[in-house]
This record gives C-alpha cells, sequence and structure tokens, in this order.
C-alpha cells in the first residue's frame, strides 16, 4: 500500500529517536519490554520489536493492513544515526538522522524513487 509508506516511514524515523514511538496508532497496543527488547502488538494484527545492542538499534515488524513485513537497522555515531531497511514487497530505503539541540533532522531515500525530509522537536512534534 503506497500511501501508508510515508506514515511507516516517519514511524520509524521516530523510533530511532524514541523506542516508545515505533508504531504509533490510535488504539493502544499490548507491549513487553526487558533492559535491551521492546516487542509490541496491536488490535489490528500489527507488531514491532525494537532491540539495541550498544549504539546500533534493530527493528522488525509486520504492518497487518499492508501485509508487509519491515526491518530495519540504525547505527547511532555521536549525533548522526544511519539507517537502512528492507520490507517484504523487496522496497529498500536508507536515510539519516542529525540531532541538533532538541531537533532531530531527518531525510529519507527509497527504492521507489521517493524522498523527503522530516524536523522534530521534542515540544512541538514532528512536521
Amino acid at each position: 500500500m503506497r500511501s501508508r509508506q510515508p506514515l511507516l516511514w516517519i514511524t520509524l524515523l521516530c523510533s530511532v529517536t524514541s523506542a516508545h514511538a515505533a508504531m504509533p496508532r490510535s488504539e493502544p497496543a499490548n507491549c513487553t519490554r526487558s533492559a535491551n527488547l521492546l516487542a509490541c502488538i496491536d488490535r489490528g494484527g500489527s507488531y514491532y520489536s525494537v532491540q539495541t545492542q550498544g549504539p546500533t538499534t534493530y527493528l522488525r515488524g509486520y504492518d497487518a493492513p499492508s501485509q508487509r513485513r519491515w526491518a530495519q537497522t540504525s547505527s547511532r555515531y555521536g549525533q548522526l544515526t544511519f539507517y537502512t531497511g528492507l520490507a517484504s514487497d523487496g522496497e529498500a530505503w536508507v536515510g539519516y538522522s542529525r540531532r541538533v539541540g532538541w531537533t532531530t533532522l531527518n531525510r529519507v531515500s527509497s527504492s521507489s524513487g521517493q524522498r523527503f525530509s522530516v524536523r522534530c522537536n521534542r515540544l512541538t512534534g514532528c512536521q
């Protein structure tokens, strides 16, 4: 479902800055958490997990409405985070996040030719 991809990307970008924001939905998700793993499933059947190992974060999930599985790996180097992802339909994406004060600047490019930028602020949210 191509129309949901920007939402998925924004979701993934936000998860880099906050594991709790990995898959925002209107209904609550049931989550289990350990020291370095967060796993959630929502009422619609979508699920995801976020695992951290040092400066590397691994995200894996399934979006029930589009029936897409996806995985993303991100690595943090100081104020920069680089990430790559792959979905079950073959789409791949790369991007980076750069933290400047309370603002995170995000840029993403996908194999389908889509590119976009998102700016997220701790006080005002994402634009």
